[in-house]
């Protein structure tokens, strides 16, 4: 132990005892309805939890997080999510872009969100979650924004606290280089703590591609970036090591969800197990694009439209949609009953935007947090008869660690080494065919769909 961290490596096979042997093997789901799971806590009740999404990202990312509290006894009405306009950061956090946002934006709309969970929730103090860019909006809340009388816990996931480089000529300006006033101001004390806050970071050991010594991932090979495999560190706080997961694992995975969890409540999850509801409600919102980059704003005017699909080969099974609505000014596409047993193809149809057609993982339990984003095409698309992605937004595709494929291929851009690319495409002859995408022990089968009219098809993973 170094600086007086306390440092806990929770690998794979440790974070194996104390009772979680039964929710870390084979499936993450238990099947058939089962009754109320046992509140968390014995004595008085526990902190809602608001979790804080990353940059570019959305709410929809916790969804996971969030059945599992629930499955462990937390009440959904405790649990809250929050979207940040205009998600990606500044490119330098001292000058304005349009559809981007500040750091300081990002302070002010986490600090409005923590009043509103208070106030619906009618508890004191709630505990923050936060993965990458929101670790940072949880720091600059709690440190410059008042935010520590209102919160009990801070858990920080692949936050890289001490910057994903420190340079005075590589992305400078940067909320995420630790040469700059926004990381120097949180990082300016003898540790990183706030008073009066129980305060935990949970990395990886080596796998996370913001927390690397070369700075191949900030778009500099080979040269230094001045941080290590520690940058995601909180000095003289909690910090957790869970081997050979990546920058959004950490956050996302069963393993982070039972180090949260414990260190929130005081004590192991009964299981990481997601207890399944036969007849889930979904909802969620469509939101937009500006200027290339996701808003998190809701889109008014977009058709969505739901299928059920076979399987085995994302055929339709019906003449009809199951589910169609055309949002309003809140964005919302539902609500929609689903079944947990089955595949579904969402349809979205938004003003000046491919037709995409996103391929789901079968959903656990209900959730409002099922939001839809158009997918882009990219360059090179357009002459393509049918493309075909495959999309992991809780994690990376891990060459050598985790087994996938697309029509049983590799896509290309995928690398060996640390994992970084969480979207993989392919592109097809413009007739129609099933399509399977592998992650680990899940598949996923599309239908491909043509460029020619607009179309764009996703396979998206839930884990």
């Amino acid at each position: 132990m170094s600086g007086g961290d306390e440092r806990k490596a929770l690998g794979r096979r440790r974070l194996l005892g104390g009772g979680l042997l039964a929710g870390m093997l084979g499936s993450s789901v238990a099947r058939g309805q089962q009754g109320p799971a046992p509140s968390p806590v014995a004595n008085g009740s526990p902190p809602p939890v608001v979790f804080v999404h990353g940059n570019g990202d959305s709410s929809a990312l916790w969804i996971n997080n969030f059945w599992r509290f629930e499955s462990n006894g937390y009440k959904r009405e405790h649990l809250f999510a929050i979207d940040f306009p205009y998600p990606y950061a500044l490119r330098d956090n001292a000058k304005p872009e349009p559809f981007r946002s500040s750091t300081d934006d990002q302070l002010k709309a986490l600090a409005a969100f923590v009043t509103q969970a208070l106030k619906a929730s009618g508890h004191g103090k709630v505990a923050l979650v936060g993965s990458s860019r929101g670790g940072n909006a949880i720091r600059n809340y709690l440190k410059n924004g008042g935010g520590a009388q209102s919160v009990s816990h801070a858990v920080l996931c692949g936050t890289p606290n001490k910057g994903i480089v420190i340079s005075d000529t590589l992305l400078v300006g940067s909320e995420f280089n630790g040469a700059f006033p926004f990381l120097k101001d949180l990082d300016g004390g003898p540790d990183d703590l706030v008073p009066g806050v129980e305060m935990m970071a949970i990395r990886s050991d080596h796998n996370d591609k913001y927390s690397q010594p070369d700075g191949r991932f900030i778009g500099a090979p080979g040269k230094p970036t001045g941080v290590s495999y520690d940058s995601s560190e909180l000095r003289g706080a909690k910090n957790v090591v869970l081997e050979g997961l990546d920058h959004r694992e950490v956050a996302f995975h069963k393993l982070a969800f039972a180090a949260m969890y414990e260190f929130i409540i005081g004590k192991p999850p009964g299981s990481t197990f997601i207890v399944q509801e036969p007849l889930p409600t979904l909802n969620g919102k469509v939101t937009g694009i500006a200027g290339e980059l996701y808003t998190n704003l809701p889109v008014a005017g977009a058709d969505v439209e739901i299928w059920e699909v076979d399987p085995r080969t994302g055929e339709r099974k019906s003449q009809q949609p199951q589910h169609r609505k055309t949002t309003g000014g809140d964005g919302a596409w539902g609500p929609f009953v689903a079944r947990a047993e089955s595949c579904y193809e969402f349809v979205l149809h938004m003003a000046a935007q491919p037709i995409t057609h996103t391929y789901r993982s079968p959903f656990h339990r209900s959730s409002d947090l099922v939001h839809l984003r158009p997918m882009t095409f990219a360059k090179g698309d357009e002459g393509a008869g049918a493309v075909v992605a495959m999309s992991r937004p809780r994690g990376y595709f891990g060459a050598g660690r985790d087994k996938f494929s697309l029509d049983g291929k590799v896509p290309p851009g995928i690398g060996d080494g640390v994992p970084a690319v969480s979207t993989g495409k392919l592109a097809f002859d413009a007739a129609a065919k099933s399509v399977l995408a592998v992650l680990n022990n899940e598949t996923i089968a599309v239908q491909t769909w043509p460029v020619k009219d607009n179309h764009i098809v996703v396979a998206e993973f839930l884990n």
